[in-house]
């Protein structure tokens, strides 16, 4: 034991823990969160209001989350999992049942105070079951068919929830994110296959349900791919949000146009560009350098919570962490191939820069979690 370590040992068990915290994902996190109060800010014309005001708050209410929940021993956490996992579905049901309506979609809880989307608590709890589940486990049947199918199971019942809403994009992160978590238990590489076998084969019946009586998904939907294929075919139309959003990332060239300065954002020709189209504000403000330098911050989020999961023994704390770095990383790299025009527009917003109460507070408490699993890690005695 080093002599840091020995002193870390001697002090009060509290203390011990808040010195044992990932401070630098904290430091990460917050300078994050501060580029996006600067460009919600820039976006209401140099004003506080009506975004970043409420999303400073917001921030500050999950970080206080995020250290009470790095307070609380892993083991807890395990032995809630399915719990949490049961009232996430429970609140998708809810979702169905009597859910908020806004812009054609059912997917909030109307609480009063603030409008819950429990379908970013679901990416959590997801996570949090399938890592329980591999920790339970034996290893040696991580791959036997019977063993497959459950985490199968839990995977696709709220995503067929979530896609009644209907919320295609959330749907994909749930897939995407609960296979990552099986291929990091050591699922056989043969089912991912035959996984991405049958994602080609459905993509096929998809386009072929298109204008039949079991269409399986909705025309917006379609449309938000045919405007992916060729956006140009109606700029004015389908097309206008990937046009103006090219426009913009064009625009700010290598260092930008200056704070508060980008013409699409400014003259309102960028549509959601507090939301889902913040990026490319970004980009026109602070051109390729800015950009970069977001993505360099999400690297380094992404590398620090791998690092703490490679280092932890504990099987459960492992999976945890990497479920969650792989879903922050699907966040950010959906939405910016969205705006950029590499993806179709599916609704996902920048994690920590987008306006949004229940993303940003479910996914700091989800970083807490990341903080459990670091601060309570078996550490070897000497």
């Amino acid at each position: 034991m080093s002599y840091l370590e020995y002193r870390v040992q001697t002090v009060p068990t509290g203390v011990r823990k808040i010195l044992c915290l990932n401070w630098g994902l904290v430091l990460l996190l917050s300078a994050v969160a501060a580029l996006g109060f600067l460009m919600l800010y820039s976006v209401a014309g140099g004003s506080l209001q009506p975004w970043a005001e409420p999303q400073m708050k917001r921030f500050a209410i999950g970080m206080a989350g995020m250290f009470a929940i790095a307070m609380v021993p892993i083991w807890f956490w395990r032995n809630i999992a399915a719990a949490a996992y049961a009232i996430s579905v429970l609140l998708l049901v809810a979702v169905e049942l009597f859910g908020a309506t806004g812009m054609g979609a059912q997917r909030w809880i109307d609480l009063g105070f603030m409008r819950l989307q429990p379908s970013e608590v679901t990416k959590i709890t997801l996570i949090m079951l399938l890592a329980a589940y591999y920790d339970w486990l034996d290893i040696r049947k991580v791959s036997r068919p019977l063993w497959v199918i459950v985490p199968v199971f839990i995977i696709l019942l709220p995503t067929a929830l979530v896609l009644k809403q209907p919320d295609l994009g959330t749907a994909l992160l749930l897939v995407m994110g609960g296979g990552i978590i099986m291929f990091a238990a050591g699922v056989h590489w043969a089912y991912f296959a035959a996984v991405i076998g049958a994602g080609i084969g459905l993509i096929a019946t998809v386009f072929e349900s298109r204008g039949t009586s079991w269409q399986l998904i909705k025309d917006y939907q379609f449309r938000r791919i045919d405007t992916f294929l060729n956006p140009d075919s109606d700029p004015l139309g389908a097309g206008y949000h990937i046009t103006q959003s090219k426009i913009a990332l064009g625009s700010g060239g290598w260092a930008g146009r200056g704070f508060m300065q980008g013409t699409q954002s400014r003259l309102n020709f960028l549509p959601e560009k507090h939301t889902d189209f913040i990026f490319t504000t970004l980009a026109e403000e602070f051109g390729f350098v800015g950009a970069a330098s977001l993505l360099t911050l999400y690297g380094l989020i992404i590398y620090f919570c791998l690092a703490s999961a490679l280092t932890n023994k504990d099987r459960f704390a492992a999976l945890l962490t990497i479920g969650i770095a792989a879903t922050f990383f699907l966040f950010f790299a959906v939405n910016m191939s969205m705006v950029m025009g590499l993806a179709p527009v599916v609704g996902v917003p920048l994690p920590l820069v987008s306006y949004g109460g229940s993303a940003m507070l479910v996914l700091l408490a989800a970083f807490g979690l990341v903080q459990s699993a670091h601060v309570h890690r078996p550490r070897e005695r000497s």
